[in-house]
């Protein structure tokens, strides 16, 4: 199977790619198990596994690392850098192109930097640039982050067509939940779009009703993991009722077989 190719194949099928976002092997493995078509990473949980913080650049070895075992995976898998680990377009390229080699389906590549700030748009569109230029099979969902911080819906739809003239495959927008800007930038790009799900936001239906190509869970599982494994020590400790059915030892040590 070639699965960069099929990668870019579900995002035109009838309904849009549902992703989760693993943080290591074994969630991504039981994941795929559960019959998801791909799934991608939440840099969020590799930051923080690693001990490390999210958004900080800090993550290039960890998620390099995570790459080449998710990539022994049967189905496309793609990958979050945050914004490339470096702002030298030589080094974000060869990155990416080290990610191609191990059968990386795709990247997330945000113009978001530190302290809620962004890429100078024109900066960012190179980095794409560079990306594309060597890993051109890489699907690069170029991920804007404006409504992280200004909130300014003409900037989302100026910097996705910088983008895309970079040569970017899809547009991703988290933090975007309102359907008429979403339906404003679904019909301002050729691009697919892809929109981080909320659970106070539009549903999968009704984004897909407004084109959307593509939903990510971002950090939600990574969050929801932790949740529940607190709340199960809880239980244990507390002598309370556990509300997890985990899955069983024999069951996991499997996924590595």
């Amino acid at each position: 199977m070639n699965k960069t190719k099929t990668f870019r194949e579900l995002h035109e099928g009838p309904q849009p790619l549902v992703l989760p976002c693993a943080w290591d092997y074994g969630s991504a493995a039981l994941l795929a198990e559960a019959g998801f078509p791909a799934i991608g990473t939440t840099s969020l949980g590799v930051a923080v596994a690693a001990g490390l913080p999210d958004a900080a650049g800090a993550t290039a070895g960890a998620t390099m690392a995570l790459a080449e075992l998710m990539a022994r995976l049967p189905i496309p898998v793609t990958i979050d850098i945050e914004h490339g680990f470096s702002e030298n377009p030589t080094e974000v390229g060869e990155f990416a192109a080290a990610l191609a080699e191990l059968g990386v389906a795709g990247i997330n590549l945000e113009d978001g930097r530190p302290e809620s700030t962004l890429a100078e748009p024109d900066h960012h569109a190179e980095l794409i640039a560079a990306v594309k230029a060597n890993a051109p099979e890489l699907f690069v969902n170029a991920r804007v982050d404006t409504f992280w911080s200004v909130l300014d819906t003409d900037a989302t739809v100026d910097r996705a067509a910088r983008y895309t003239d970079a040569g970017a495959d899809g547009i991703y927008v988290p933090g975007l939940a309102i359907p008429d800007v979403i339906a404003r930038l679904v019909a301002a790009t050729p691009l697919p779009v892809n929109i981080l799900h909320s659970p106070t936001g539009p549903s999968v239906a009704a984004l897909a009703d407004l084109g959307v190509r593509r939903i990510s869970m971002g950090s939600l599982l990574y969050r929801t993991a932790l949740a529940a494994a607190v709340d199960t020590a809880r239980a244990v400790r507390d002598n309370t009722p556990q509300l997890i059915d985990a899955p069983g030892y024999r069951q996991i040590q499997a996924l590595t077989e």
